[in-house]
């Protein structure tokens, strides 16, 4: 359909980005399940911007949910764990250092998160809530590999972790927690 002059072109990230903003406000108390179904329904089988405006029009969201937060080491580790605030959008890039991401008692504001990884040789755990799921499908892993022991699709009012990246020579292993 593309080149059809007049033809509004619906961009994936803009559907994505409806899709997160309708699971968002699910998981926030906003919407009922059956409201979230047919929101759902909606963003999915949109075909332009016009058919997807009314479902996310009258949400809340935050512009600033877009912003990427980095954190770099060479040759350190880099941990997050305990209670703290996740951001929407994270890149950890590391030399050598390991990566511990404990997600299992963080603040986390949203229903989906991104999280971009750029390793070299080191290694990434991630631990995520109960209930949560996480999609590794744009992890480019050369020497090493991925393992995801956590559920691949998102499921309604839980959390849904989005991980892309490189890893040279390191390993990704994603896990919930064991609590």
């Amino acid at each position: 359909m593309s080149g059809v002059p007049g033809f509004d072109r619906l961009d994936r990230l803009d559907r994505e980005r409806a899709v997160a903003l309708v699971q968002q406000a699910y998981a926030d108390g906003r919407l009922g399940p059956a409201e979230l179904d047919q929101r759902l329904e909606l963003a999915l089988t949109a075909t332009s911007s016009q058919e997807l405006e009314p479902v996310v029009s009258d949400l809340p969201h935050d512009d600033h949910g877009d912003e990427v937060l980095q954190i770099a080491s060479i040759g350190g580790r880099v941990t997050r764990t305990g209670d703290w605030l996740v951001p929407r959008r994270l890149r950890v890039e590391s030399e050598y250092g390991r990566v511990l991401l404990d997600l299992s008692r963080a603040h986390i504001p949203f229903g989906q998160i991104d999280i971009e990884l750029r390793l070299t040789y080191g290694h990434a755990r991630v631990v995520l809530p109960a209930g949560a799921s996480a999609n590794t499908d744009a992890v480019h892993a050369g020497w090493h590999g991925v393992v995801c022991r956590a559920p691949s699709r998102p499921r309604p009012g839980t959390l849904h972790v989005q991980v892309s990246g490189e890893l040279t020579y390191g390993r990704l292993t994603i896990r919930t927690t064991r609590r």
